[in-house]
């Protein structure tokens, strides 16, 4: 049975439906990096930094595929070259753990490096030491790229790393839940389908795309 379709008319109400639930006024006694975890989750992300009054940025990753189906993927490679694998996935493919990180290695060395350079112009991603974190995405699917940013905030050193999406399966809420400080969502799905799914429109977002949004001020 297919579940009933959930509106978000675009990324800016998603970001407005996200802002009700978040506890603003309390968040805002403290300073907030806020981070999108993908190039359409910046979007989203950008408002949410205004309202709490913090800074905003975008965290670059890949996804490695599966060598056996190039729609699946098994692990995510972070601009920190953190990885994290979906362990599951890669029993069930019978993938071993050399191909993973050789492949993400690849990867970050030949695609990723290059454009994490061009974007923050040969600098690092800002320092997390001791600052409050909020990862915010259009929605998650398999959380896998989730997981990869927050486990990269830890290792940074951050000084706590929240969550908010506007929607995303309940199967990801335990998996978020038991390494982040907080998670916060509108709607939770027990047959998720896509993010897309749940969206009026939902146009994907480029790098010379994210670019313009970033550019504009306003």
């Amino acid at each position: 049975m297919i579940p009933d379709r959930i509106f978000f008319k675009n990324r800016e109400v998603a970001a407005y439906r996200l802002i009700d639930i978040l506890p603003v006024n309390k968040m805002k006694l403290e300073e907030w990096v806020v981070i999108a975890t993908s190039f359409g989750g910046y979007p989203i992300a950008k408002v949410i930094a205004k309202e709490l009054e913090g800074s905003c940025d975008v965290m670059f990753s890949r996804k490695i595929l599966s060598p056996n189906n190039e729609d699946c993927e098994v692990a995510i490679v972070t601009e920190t070259e953190e990885v994290v694998i979906h362990e599951e996935l890669v029993k069930a493919f019978d993938i071993s753990l050399d191909f993973v990180f050789s492949k993400s290695r690849y990867i970050y060395e030949n695609d990723l490096s290059n454009t994490v350079c061009k974007f923050r112009r040969g600098k690092k991603l800002k320092d997390f030491a001791n600052k409050n974190i909020l990862f915010v995405d259009e929605g998650l699917n398999t959380s896998l790229t989730m997981m990869a940013c927050i486990k990269t905030a830890i290792n940074l050193e951050a000084k706590s790393v929240s969550v908010a999406v506007p929607i995303l399966p309940k199967a990801s809420i335990s998996t978020i839940e038991s390494i982040a400080d907080d998670l916060y969502y509108v709607e939770s799905l027990d047959h998720f389908i896509d993010i897309s799914f749940y969206y009026d429109s939902l146009e994907e977002i480029d790098y010379e795309e994210l670019i313009k949004i970033i550019n504009n001020k306003g």
